[in-house]
Parts: structure tokens; sequence; C-alpha cells
């Protein structure tokens, strides 16, 4: 079972603020590496040089949705979370059930959210 310092962590972010407080966050907590991503092309892009263990989404980047980057973590069998203002609210069609962290978050919701999607327990961090 992996643990939080062996994880690789793509996060899709496209307010620079926010994709640094993140990074530093899981930094924080533990995690391997962080690679940021600003826009779709960039996370596609990220995902076909490596494969992280684990992504960050947000929902709404530049007007878009992030599904085409979910769609790729899916297709790898890689788990991910959506960031969003609004909730669960705002999810389509096949990603009803997701996780969604709600913005604004603190730190102990972003590590449970990791924690919850890899199947981590909370000695293995």
């Amino acid at each position: 079972m992996k643990k939080i310092q062996d994880l690789h962590v793509l996060v899709v972010e496209d307010e620079a603020i926010i994709a640094m407080l993140i990074e530093d966050t899981l930094l924080d907590i533990g995690c391997k590496s962080v690679e940021v991503a600003p826009s779709i092309d960039r996370a596609l892009e990220a995902l076909a040089a490596k494969k992280p263990d684990f992504a960050i989404l947000d929902l709404n980047l530049h007007g878009s949705r992030s599904y085409p980057v979910a769609d790729a973590l899916r297709g790898h069998g890689r788990p991910f979370v959506f960031l969003s203002g609004y909730g669960a609210k705002g999810l389509d069609g096949n990603y009803k059930n997701a996780d969604v962290l709600q913005k604004p978050f603190q730190q102990n919701d972003l590590e449970t959210a990791l924690k919850r999607a890899l199947l981590l327990d909370a000695d293995a961090s």
C-alpha cells in the first residue's frame, strides 16, 4: 500500500495562487512530488509524460470543464478529486458520484480527500 510520502500528485488549477497553495499543502503533508498544470492541454501533456498516483482537478478551467483530464485519469486507473466552489452540484453525468473538495478548504480537508481517494489508512501517512 502506498504512503503519502511515496505519492506523485498532479494539480490541475488555472489560478496560480490557488495552485501554489495546494502544492505547498501537498508538500507539507508529505507528498513526494507535485506537478501543476494550469490548463487541460498542459494536464494531458503531463499525463502523457508521467502517470501521477493522484490528481486534483479544478472543475472549471478558463471556462472549460476538466472532464477530458478526468477521462484520461480514469483510463489509466488513477484516482482524482475535483475542486469546485459549487461542490458536487456542478458535476455532470458520468461524474455525479465523483469526489469533490469544495473551495475554500483547509489542509485537513485536502489530506482527508487524498487518503479517501487512495484508500490510505490514517496510519499510512
